[in-house]
């Protein structure tokens, strides 16, 4: 018996990664419809949901450090490009969500009041950001604020750079390979986490959610998808000059479906960084790029804020002109890269962008209660997007500028 079990070990942890996936989301689709009562099968997505945020923000910690205590010159052309990709990209996203709310307007049905805490202007998503970013490293690393590792780590591998000796260095690339062979450790349990993720939305919310709010989702969906099929690929077309869909359709099957269901770009940063070692990518550049991706590439935020905050204006009756539209996309786009993120962590940014249009705070709490509704689904396409897209624009200025050297 033993040798068949270790022979299944073998066999299956040679298989495929994504048809490990698939089968998990297959047999927690037919669980969560056929025995929702048995709960207990929801604790597997909890677990490696856990896993993979307990461990990213040391990965990004020390790979960070690590890559920058190693780094030669020349990345510096590579982070600038990709910087702008992810801020660009995020403007396009806006102004798609902007154009589709017009042609397809959505009105909700608002009633009662939500309080809940919530940034209430710009300057507030700016203040939280300096005040993450010097936020005390260990607690940084508690709580997964990402700004603040970002900060840290970036200020640690450059004094390792210029103070370290080359043993000491070697010692902390060293260790930054233990944590990354731990990641890949805990990302061989994804079809398992996989399977409770679905089982639990699948029994909770059944189908449901798509006929309640269906108009919503599609508009949300349906933006996200023209974003990440059309306008991404747009920018990588124009910057490499030659066909960008074999790397998007494969940054979104090893990267898009594994966030569609842990519904975290943090969490999905050990994922990435794993497939950016498979597309070849430096190490170097990649180790900072992807966690500042999982922190500003936020397409399917900025989508999400436009599209709720219009939402709530045309159900209020607010007259939105070309400009205050346009002004919406900037604040849209500002706003997204101080999304949290985590599930949800968009939606608490929409009272903000509504009150640009004096639109009360206890009306647009509710448009986020009614996100909160639709969020099995808004927040999933929402982070898969925004995680793929953190590779393939890392990929497209690796590639960019491979290219300006050839």
């Amino acid at each position: 018996m033993g040798l068949k079990v270790r022979a299944f070990l073998i066999k299956w942890s040679q298989t495929s990664l994504v048809l490990r996936i698939f089968i998990g989301l297959v047999l927690g689709t037919i669980l969560g419809l056929t025995v929702p009562h048995w709960t207990a099968i929801g604790i597997l997505g909890i677990v490696f949901v856990s896993a993979l945020k307990a461990i990213a923000p040391i990965l990004v910690a020390v790979l960070v450090a690590a890559s920058i205590a190693k780094a030669g010159g020349g990345l510096g052309p590579r982070f600038r490009t990709v910087i702008l990709e992810y801020l660009f990209s995020t403007f396009l996203a806006a102004l798609c969500a902007v154009a589709g709310s017009f042609l397809f307007p959505v009105k909700l049905q608002l009633s009662g009041a939500f309080e809940q805490f919530a940034p209430s202007a710009l300057v507030d998503i700016f203040s939280n950001l300096l005040t993450n970013m010097v936020t005390n490293p260990m607690v940084s690393l508690t709580q997964a604020n990402y700004i603040g590792i970002l900060f840290w780590a970036i200020l640690l591998g450059v004094a390792l750079k210029l103070t370290a000796s080359q043993q000491t260095i070697d010692m902390v690339h060293d260790f930054s390979m233990v944590i990354t062979q731990t990641v890949k450790w805990v990302i061989q349990f994804a079809p398992f986490g996989i399977l409770g993720l679905v089982f639990t939305s699948i029994s909770e919310s059944g189908l449901e959610v798509f006929v309640t709010y269906g108009h919503l989702v599609l508009l949300l969906v349906g933006c996200m998808i023209t974003s990440t099929l059309v306008f991404n690929p747009l920018i990588s077309f124009l910057m490499l000059r030659r066909n960008p869909y074999p790397l998007l359709f494969t940054c979104l099957k090893e990267s898009g479906l594994q966030a569609f269901f842990t519904r975290s770009s943090a969490a999905n940063i050990p994922i990435n960084m794993n497939l950016c070692k498979k597309l070849g990518l430096n190490e170097e550049f990649y180790s900072v790029s992807i966690p500042l991706g999982a922190t500003i590439n936020m397409n399917g935020a900025a989508i999400t804020i436009t599209v709720m905050t219009l939402a709530v204006a045309h159900t209020v009756g607010v007259e939105v002109s070309f400009l205050s539209a346009l002004f919406l996309v900037l604040i849209a786009t500002l706003a997204a890269c101080g999304a949290s993120g985590v599930a949800g962590g968009s939606l608490l940014l929409v009272p903000m962008a509504c009150s640009f249009f004096n639109i009360g705070n206890d009306i647009a709490m509710q448009a986020v209660a009614v996100g909160f509704i639709i969020g099995v689904v808004q927040d999933s396409v929402e982070t898969a997007l925004n995680s793929s897209g953190d590779v393939f624009f890392t990929a497209t200025a690796e590639y960019y500028d491979r290219r300006k050297k050839d």
